[in-house]
């Protein structure tokens, strides 16, 4: 596994579809800024992920705000099926919990199966959680209220995003998903 690649890719997601269709209107920013930390786990199995989830909620919650504003962990040996990694997200969510990092970190979860519940797995809404390897974000709870002072406009977003891929289609999507490949 090429790190550099994994982390070039994600880059290339993030640019193009996160920020190209403004799917997460946060985004821009920290891109910009350069403060996302982008890591690549070697993890193979639940454990050793959560092992390296827990390294990198201490990180995230300890390292200024000015260095890094949030992390993508980003896991490709593990958890290629999406069923597999929707259960890991419990005691992702749970480590967040007994670390303490509740109320002050957020997971949000991306996985290039993503697939919404009473969805199909080819509906386009999915893509608005689609990466090209399976990865957490660990967000700064702080980050997201300071930007989030519209409750309405946030809780649009969804939807929003949803209509946006609608409008533009699988089939351009899975060609901007084939773009950001340099494998």
């Amino acid at each position: 596994m090429d790190q550099a690649t994994v982390i070039e890719e994600t880059r290339r997601w993030i640019q193009s579809i996160v920020i190209g269709l403004n799917l997460c209107p946060f985004a821009r920013r920290v891109f910009n800024d350069n403060t996302i930390r982008y890591v690549v786990s070697e993890a193979t199995d639940e454990q050793s992920l959560l092992t390296d989830l827990a390294t990198e909620m201490n990180n995230l919650a300890t390292v200024p705000r000015t260095e890094v504003e949030t992390t993508v962990l980003i896991h490709p040996a593990v958890f290629h099926d999406f069923l597999d990694y929707n259960d890991f997200l419990d005691p992702a969510e749970h480590l967040l919990e007994t670390l303490g990092h509740e109320g002050v970190l957020q997971l949000a979860s991306f996985h290039p199966q993503y697939q919404f519940g009473g969805t199909k797995p080819d509906d386009v809404e999915n893509h608005t959680n689609r990466s090209p390897y399976p990865m957490l974000h660990l967000l700064r709870e702080e980050s997201i209220t300071e930007i989030a002072d519209d409750q309405e406009a946030l809780e649009a977003i969804p939807e929003r995003n949803i209509e946006t891929l609608r409008k533009l289609g699988r089939e351009a999507i899975l060609e901007k998903l084939r773009e950001i490949t340099i494998r």
